[in-house]
């Protein structure tokens, strides 16, 4: 455990001290986020934050290639400089993207060719941990992987909209994703519990965290989509990693491990920006517009619509995201009745708290101003 909360920090501290010539690229290159009519920002704000995040991500990753007890994992296979390349490939998209604002065909593009990338040099979803089940086909196994890996990074860019929410809710769901991984090798595997998922993705969680104090409210710069493009690209490459690497039915003690867990975690990770993802391509295709079409219509908008403050509403979109990630890492330790019991306990807390009483009380003070000025 000691060795992988080293690569968190070691991501969180260099991604945190790169920040600020970020954002001085930034500023030199003209990727600063003019105030548009769907921003929630009022000042124009530097974008590529995403370039920091990637060399915390690399010099976390290298680090933990010269580590004794992660040796093995690096000497085992090329993987991980697969991902940070692909990573790689996303960010400079992303920072084309920032200072010359692509086209979203020439983004989509530049995604499936960096998950296809990814895919060529072995990163495949080739089992699916229900029932043995094996994607037969190589061709049916590069499409599944480009398709979970184009999702997840638009899923996170959908998601991106308020200070701090995007790398927030990746620090929080990648946390639960990191315990998962952690607890479920050292249960299946008590020699050697080195595992390459785990690495990646407390590196990554160093990286969300490393930035989160420049990008949270009042934020200094952004991550722009070469940000949110790359943690997408790395949960969704660290998801691809573990599933079938890992067999539940091998953990000791008796304990009874859903083999689904490998899938389910993830998508409970990413549940939040994959639904808004959705009702937004949903809600645009039915108005005949483009699913790719910007709007204010996204969840972080409609907790600020409800009278949610900025920061308090990406603190809720934070709470959501720990109910459901760590409520699946939790089925690790727990009988699922267990888990469920509790996790209904924590889904009624996190509605009360969305639509309760701190959302009315600021709306009634909202009221009594504008009583006051009419």
């Amino acid at each position: 455990m000691r060795v992988y909360l080293l690569v968190m920090l070691v991501a969180a501290a260099v991604t945190f001290l790169l920040t600020p010539f970020a954002r001085w690229l930034a500023i030199r290159t003209g990727a600063v986020t003019a105030v548009r009519a769907r921003d929630v920002h009022t000042i124009p704000t530097p974008r590529l934050g995403g370039v920091a995040m990637w060399l915390g991500l690399a010099a976390a990753l290298l680090f933990a290639s010269k580590m004794p007890f992660l040796e093995g994992v690096f000497e085992a296979s090329d993987t991980a400089w697969v991902i940070l390349g692909a990573g790689a490939m996303v960010c400079l998209l992303g920072v084309a993207d920032d200072i010359w604002d692509l086209d979203w065909m020439t983004k989509l593009v530049g995604q499936v060719l960096a998950a296809g990338f990814m895919a060529w040099q072995g990163v495949q979803l080739i089992t699916i941990p229900i029932g043995g089940l094996t994607i037969g086909s190589s061709r049916l196994s590069l499409i599944a992987t480009i398709l979970v890996v184009v999702v997840a990074m638009n899923a996170v860019n959908f998601v991106d909209g308020l200070d701090g929410l995007a790398a927030g809710m990746i620090a929080i769901g990648g946390t639960g994703f990191f315990v998962y991984t952690y607890l479920l090798t050292q249960d299946a595997s008590p020699t050697d519990y080195s595992n390459l998922a785990t690495v990646v993705i407390s590196a990554l969680v160093g990286a969300c965290l490393g930035f989160l104090p420049h990008n949270f409210h009042p934020s200094k710069i952004f991550m722009g989509d070469s940000g949110s493009m790359l943690i997408g690209l790395t949960i969704a490459s660290a998801a691809i990693v573990v599933t079938g690497q890992i067999d539940p039915s091998q953990a000791s003690g008796g304990k009874s491990i859903p083999a689904f867990i490998p899938i389910l975690l993830p998508m409970a990770v990413l549940l939040l920006p994959l639904l808004d993802m959705v009702l937004a391509v949903v809600r645009r295709v039915l108005a005949g517009k483009s699913p790719f079409h910007p709007d204010r219509m996204h969840l972080h908008h409609r907790l600020l619509q409800l009278g949610h403050s900025h920061p308090r509403a990406v603190i809720i979109m934070y709470l959501w995201s720990a109910v459901f990630s760590f409520g699946a890492a939790a089925l690790v330790v727990a009988p699922w009745r267990t888990v469920a019991a509790w996790l209904a306990v924590a889904v009624i807390i996190s509605i009360a708290l969305t639509l309760g009483p701190l959302r009315g009380r600021r709306a009634r003070n909202g009221a009594t101003l504008e009583g006051k000025t009419s």
